[in-house]
């Protein structure tokens, strides 16, 4: 009799281990159908998903991949300390995440190949290279979607007006550019998320175009919004023009939103106890990770929490995560407590609400930090190898995928670029990565750019 051939995705390894598996009672078509229905379990196993955007470029040494036996030079001043999973360290500035790492799926191979902010950070939010690698390329018309574009437009929420926000800003270089890849690109305004630019951290949540005025009944407002939607419908039809219609999605948004109580009082984080805000930080990346989980508790599909600026720092020499200068100092003081404190939270609050199971929570950044130290001590752009992490939807935490050199500048198992990040994230939520949509001209496109998801997260 002829051997069977090795079917597509089946190592060879894993054929000698067949024969071991029939004297224990498992069977080739046992085995084949286990593979199956472990990656169509995990279809659409997420209901919600939390994207952190870490912007600037966190530095992976000194948070999800530590080379303690690399020199000062490359490992810097911090020590790995343990995980809550044998054999699992990170950088002793996470020590709070280093406690949940049960729960996480940490990739320490990410690539882009890309060192500019902009483009490299447009890879990583649509999963579609861009067409330049330079820097302070500006956003356009004709940009892919971003992730949480698709995901708002293909899985709209059934609970809420909202089904995809970006809070509590957009993502800009020094001088207000903006970046790519964050709405709904050439698929224009019906695509694009919602934005909530607020600070979370004020004693009480105002957000522009989103609250009713000091006065406002509802009954008023109803009215309001009736006359000017009929005097938008005149208006429109003596001038076609894509941003009236960009701002006639936003106003109706905004009154949808207003008109949902639900929605509405997902958004008044002053009703959330005082003790579970100090436990997220008390700062605008703390509230905007409190306001997330809030926000995917009322039904919202995706949120997506960009790293926030602070007052002032276009003058600084590490704005962000950006950390050309005092890289040292700036990961210690300022930017790993807020993001181990908001983050370890969010993963315990999901949990102990039953929610991590059904919510994706994901982070990353636009690349990582070069592996040497430059002259200012601080760590340059760095796109050939970067750390992410994802936790809940059923992924099986505790693990680790890919690796990267001795010094931490190149992948060295397992290379994962942003079309197969954005592939599994798809997955998990229910959408395709090879799922077609038509672009305005009726031409099919495919929200992955041939991305496959990553067998360790959906299975086989």
């Amino acid at each position: 009799m002829q051997p069977l051939p090795p079917t597509p995705g089946f190592k060879r390894r894993e054929w000698l281990r067949v024969g071991g598996l029939g004297c224990l009672g498992v069977s080739l078509p046992s085995l084949l159908h286990a593979r199956t229905a472990s990656k169509e379990a995990s279809f659409g196993r997420a209901k919600s998903c939390i994207m952190l955007f870490l912007s600037g470029g966190p530095p992976q040494h000194e948070t999800f991949d530590p080379k303690p036996d690399a020199p000062l030079e490359i490992r810097g001043d911090f020590k790995s300390i343990p995980t809550s999973v044998p054999g699992i360290h990170f950088s002793e500035t996470l020590p709070r995440t280093a406690k949940v790492m049960q729960h996480l799926a940490v990739i320490r191979s990410m690539t882009t190949g890309i060192n500019s902010h902009s483009t490299s950070g447009s890879f990583m939010l649509t999963g579609y290279a861009p067409q330049s690698k330079a820097e302070n390329v500006p956003a356009s018309a004709n940009d892919w979607p971003s992730i949480a574009a698709a995901v708002g437009a293909l899985r709209p929420s059934e609970l809420s007006p909202l089904s995809s926000v970006v809070l509590p800003e957009r993502l800009e270089n020094n001088g207000g550019i903006v970046w790519p890849g964050q709405n709904g690109g050439f698929m224009g305004a019906p695509w694009h998320p919602q934005l909530i630019k607020c600070n979370p951290s004020d004693e009480r949540l105002r957000i522009e175009g989103m609250s009713l005025a000091e006065g406002m009944t509802d009954l008023r407002f109803s009215e309001r919004g009736s006359l000017l939607r009929q005097m938008d419908v005149q208006f429109r039809r003596s001038l076609e023009n894509p941003l009236m219609e960009e701002t006639v999605a936003m106003q109706q948004r905004a009154f949808d939103l207003i008109h949902s109580e639900n929605s509405r009082a997902a958004l008044e984080i002053e009703r959330e106890p005082v003790a579970t805000r100090d436990r997220y930080g008390r700062h605008r990346f703390g509230q905007s990770v409190l306001l997330a989980r809030r926000l995917v508790e009322a039904g919202v599909r995706l949120v997506q929490v960009n790293w926030p600026r602070e007052p002032g720092d276009e003058s600084a020499g590490s704005p962000l995560w950006d950390t050309h200068q005092r890289n040292g100092p700036r990961v210690r003081e300022v930017l790993c407590p807020q993001f181990d404190t908001a983050y370890s939270t969010l993963i315990q609050d999901l949990h102990s609400r039953g929610l991590l199971d059904e919510t994706l929570v994901v982070v990353m950044g636009e690349f990582g930090r070069s592996p040497v130290i430059n002259k200012n001590g601080g760590r340059d752009h760095w796109g050939n190898v970067f750390s992410v992490a994802m936790a809940g939807a059923g992924i099986a935490g505790g693990q680790i995928i890919g690796a990267s050199d001795k010094i931490g500048g190149s992948p060295t198992d397992r290379p994962v670029r942003p079309p197969d990040l954005a592939a599994t994230i798809f997955h998990l939520l229910g959408i395709h990565p090879n799922h077609e949509f038509m672009d305005a001209v009726q031409r099919p496109r495919t929200v992955t750019d041939g991305g496959v998801p990553l067998r360790e997260l959906v299975g086989v």
